[in-house]
């Protein structure tokens, strides 16, 4: 029988369909795989009800000592297999030994979350890991379907766990990162059937389902109205978890000397400024000085950095957690009060920073998110899509434009790439001919530089809506595409 996904569990349709067929994979000899994935995302919810549905064994690390982690080990093997008493082993080589024996008659999954914590005690252990399996693949000849889990929240840990000249490089069969909900499936786990309501939660919350959980008790808005009175009570009410979390999330993730200057770079981009001499500018710093946190907050995957899809060299950053853009933009500010309860005062103030700086951007990358599989819109499959910034050197004042979603056909070798779209996104204004005319310049403008922008449909993304004579436009040229809130959540 198909080993059915626990109704429990919500979406993760596909996670749950990669982890049953590497479990149930029937060649005798042991597999790897590395689940990884940023905190809260439910990877540990989709590993412990993989092995109740499959009579796996499960072990979660935690913060110890080498010795204590090998004996809480034989412990969780001893309650698994029902023996009397704890398993007491002389090094990991005798506790792996014992893990793999366990899988001689029938594939089952060796689960370990939290690996880069038992890393930290032993270091050693990833070259004991290799040296077993490659022992069962090349030297002994028994059976054994042991499906090794590797299961991991510090992603700088997890990324190198299987790259260069590490010693697990090349021995995986899956790689599985458990990723934030998208938008639609977002909405569908709060119960957001009002799509601006869903849009305001995306952007306080993301995509992560422990936020809708654990983290305010499952208090979920009543609707658009109920909003403002949601975020005084749960996010910004000292009293919940969600209040700390975006400052636990740079601690856990970011094991830094100067923990001043990683907020001061997240503030700077949630502010707004992308660039790197924009960020160095902000936080007051020379570039150079900026590379290294920039770096480890990538590799740590709390910002994303991005390609103008123009100016190719030109990076931009942006914050990969909707939840640290809100901190940064609301509550950083103004801490202090919050801490005293103010939540109220707070939020009244700071309302236009969260719509400008907060609900405009996370609006934007949920247009990027939409393009990318709106393979119905264009005469082409999608291949990238992202930003740009334009400079018509033939203005002087107003001479720049912010093309915030470009859609661009796949980059092959063979032909230079098409520009399928070049769109405009404004969350609380309706959009009018103006908007449009801005996006004829830019194709315009690419068309003079060489660019195959010929046939790019014009696409104006709006939260408010369109005027009258903008829908009357749309009507008359099908090169231009109005995508409101009931097409992004449709």
């Amino acid at each position: 029988m198909p080993i059915m996904k626990p109704e429990r569990i919500f979406d993760r349709d596909a996670d749950w369909r990669a982890l049953v067929s590497f479990v149930e994979h029937a060649v005798p000899e042991p597999a790897l795989g590395v689940v990884s994935g940023r905190r809260r995302q439910g990877k540990t919810y989709l590993l412990t009800a993989l092995a109740e549905e499959t009579g796996g064994f499960y072990f979660g690390a935690d913060e110890s000592t080498g010795a204590e982690a090998l004996r809480l080990f034989g412990a969780a093997l001893a309650r698994f297999t029902g023996a009397p008493a704890s398993i007491m082993f002389a090094g990991w080589d005798d506790a792996l030994d014992h893990f793999f024996s366990l899988a001689r008659e029938r594939p089952i999954p060796l689960i370990i979350d939290e690996f880069p914590l038992l890393m930290k005690a032993s270091p050693e252990l990833p070259s004991i890991l290799q040296r077993h399996l490659d022992r069962r693949w090349h030297v002994d000849r028994e059976p054994c379907f042991a499906r090794v889990l590797l299961c991991g929240s510090a992603m700088s840990v997890m990324g190198r766990l299987l790259a260069g000249q590490a010693p697990l490089r090349g021995r995986a069969g899956l790689e599985l990162v458990v990723k934030p909900l998208r938008y639609r499936s977002a909405a569908a786990f709060w119960g957001a059937d009002d799509p601006g309501l869903a849009a305001l939660l995306h952007a306080v919350v993301g995509g992560t389902p422990a936020y809708g959980r654990q983290f305010v008790r499952n208090d979920t808005p009543g609707g658009p109205a109920d909003f403002d009175d949601w975020v005084c009570r749960t996010v910004l009410n000292p009293q919940t978890p969600l209040f700390r979390e975006a400052r636990y999330l740079l601690a856990e993730e970011v094991e830094a000397r100067d923990p001043g200057l990683y907020h001061s770079v997240l503030g700077a981009i949630a502010a707004g400024n992308a660039t790197n001499g924009g960020i160095a500018a902000y936080v007051g710093r020379k570039s150079a000085e900026i590379a290294h946190p920039l770096h480890v907050l990538e590799d740590c995957q709390l910002i994303v950095k991005d390609r103008d899809l123009i100016q190719r060299k030109k990076p931009v950053y942006r914050i990969a957690e909707p939840l640290i853009t809100f901190y940064q933009a609301v509550m950083r500010p103004r801490w202090a009060a919050l801490e005293l309860g103010e939540a109220e005062r707070v939020w009244r103030g700071s309302k236009p920073r969260f719509l400008s700086q907060v609900v405009g951007p996370d609006f934007e990358q949920i247009c990027r998110d939409w393009a990318i599989l709106a393979d119905d819109f264009f005469d082409e499959p999608p291949g990238e899509v992202g930003s740009a910034l334009l400079v018509d050197h033939s203005r002087r004042e107003n001479n720049k434009i912010q093309l915030d979603v470009v859609v661009m056909t796949p980059a092959l070798l063979e032909e230079r790439q098409r520009v399928l779209s070049l769109g405009e996104v404004k969350w609380d204004k309706v959009m009018g001919l103006g908007h449009l005319e801005r996006l004829r310049r830019a194709r315009d403008l690419l068309i003079a530089q060489g660019h195959r922008a010929e046939d790019a449909v014009l696409a104006c993304y709006s939260g408010a809506g369109f005027d009258k004579d903008l829908r009357a436009e749309a009507h008359r040229d099908r090169q231009v595409l109005l995508v409101d809130l009931p097409i992004l959540y449709g």
